[in-house]
């Protein structure tokens, strides 16, 4: 029987973007995802995402209750937003997790963690973040190949491998009606929410360690990692760092290289468990 990974998506990108990294996963993991995180009325968006988590585990529950007993602990994967949800479910459900590994999710501790507090009451954090441009996100296009045009012309996204940017177009961008047209899957506004409640506690919650190993891959060029630091990641993870080519979205612009590289960290913490 393979050991499960539950892998969480990063904010604005379905489940199924992902899928090429899921494929190089599944020889060796039976790979388990929620398509669309947030989207769930019965788990809705709120400060420091406690309903987020709880649908991460209520997912989680699901299939352990398929397992006729057995209950495999599970190993949690996740990118950005999913990263974090990983590692507060395995705090909040340590008996079911072998281990966490997050793809560019920095914990936010010590006075960064209280910044982002001020910044978030103030609305300071909507200008620092990719909130506001979130707000004004285009959400239609005439065709695939407009959409396919349209993000190719980006500079963020022209550094994508192309599986990744076919299946974004694809599962991001579903075809709504029978003439072609395509809009956004995931609610802008769901995406907007998700940035402007950024868990600003989590770093004082692992403060004094996780109870499950952990492992982090970093982009090289990621600004979220130089602007959060990995000072309380380094805390958590120990040796378990792997850095990666590319920016916070590494995972699409190097799908196998990241496979590769969360196989590896995970064969670490199951050696050394």
């Amino acid at each position: 029987m393979k050991d499960i990974i539950h892998f969480s998506h990063a904010n604005g990108f379905p489940a199924s973007v992902y899928r090429t990294i899921f494929a190089e996963l599944s020889d060796d993991y039976d790979v388990r995802s929620i398509e669309r995180i947030g989207h769930d009325a019965r788990f809705p968006v709120t400060r420091d995402w406690p309903y987020l988590v709880d649908q991460l585990i209520d997912d989680m529950s699901r299939y352990r209750r398929e397992a006729d007993g057995a209950h495999p602990k599970v190993w949690l994967v996740g990118h950005s937003l999913g990263g974090y949800l990983s590692l507060m479910a395995a705090l909040k459900r340590p008996q079911w997790v072998k281990g966490v590994v997050m793809l560019d999710s920095p914990v936010i501790a010590g006075w960064r963690s209280s910044l982002l507090r001020v910044t978030q009451w103030t609305g300071l954090d909507e200008r620092l973040s990719p909130a506001a441009a979130t707000r004004k996100r285009r959400t239609q296009w005439e065709s695939r190949d407009d959409a396919w045009r349209h993000f190719l012309s980006k500079p963020a996204f022209a550094r994508w491998d192309e599986r990744m940017l076919s299946d974004y177009i694809d599962f991001g961008i579903p075809q709504m009606h029978a003439n072609g047209s395509r809009a956004l899957a995931f609610d802008r506004h769901i995406e907007y929410l998700v940035y402007r409640t950024l868990p600003h506690t989590l770093g004082a919650r692992v403060a004094h360690g996780v109870p499950v190993p952990v492992g982090f891959i970093a982009g090289t060029r990621s600004r979220e990692v130089r602007q959060v630091g990995l000072g309380m990641t380094r805390r958590i993870a120990g040796s378990r760092i792997e850095w990666m080519e590319g920016s916070h979205l590494f995972p699409m612009e190097r799908p196998i290289d990241t496979a590769r590289a969360v196989q590896r960290l995970l064969k670490a913490m199951e050696s050394s468990s």
